[in-house]
This record gives C-alpha cells, structure tokens and sequence, in this order.
C-alpha cells in the first residue's frame, strides 16, 4: 500500500468574517419582522451578525413597535 501524505488542513488566513455594524443588524431584523428576506443577504447575515446582536436588537425593536402602537391608540382614544 503506497504511502498517503496526510491532508493539509483548509487555509483559514482569511480569519473570522467581519462583524456586522449596528445598522446592518437592525436592517435585518427590520426586514425579519416583515418575513421579507432575500437568500443571499441571509446567509451573509448567518456570517456576520451574532445571536446576541438578534435577540438585543430584536428586544428594541418590538417593545418600539408596542410603544408606537400604545401612542397611536391613546392620540385616537383621546379625540372621542
């Protein structure tokens, strides 16, 4: 049986993919809230962004989303 060298492992020089900024986050998660996601945008996304930067972000934005639905309906309540 003939001598294999061992593989090499795969070259990781590039190192870890960047992390996402703050407003790259939010566009995200705004677009996840609508179910609206292009495919390729998601799975750069899964590259970049962390779980904690989701589960942060998508916090703030539903408590926004109930605090403007609390305003709105208390401007209408308060007209009748």
């Amino acid at each position: 049986m003939p001598d294999v060298p061992p593989r090499e492992p795969p070259d990781t020089s590039e190192g870890p993919p960047p992390r996402a900024t703050f407003g790259k986050v939010l566009r995200a998660v705004f677009w996840s809230f609508f179910g609206v996601r292009r495919g390729d945008a998601m799975r750069r996304d899964l590259a970049t962004i962390r779980p904690h930067q989701l589960i942060i972000v998508g916090i703030l934005m539903a408590a926004a989303f109930v605090a403007t639905l609390l305003i709105i309906v208390r401007i209408v309540t308060r007209g009748l």
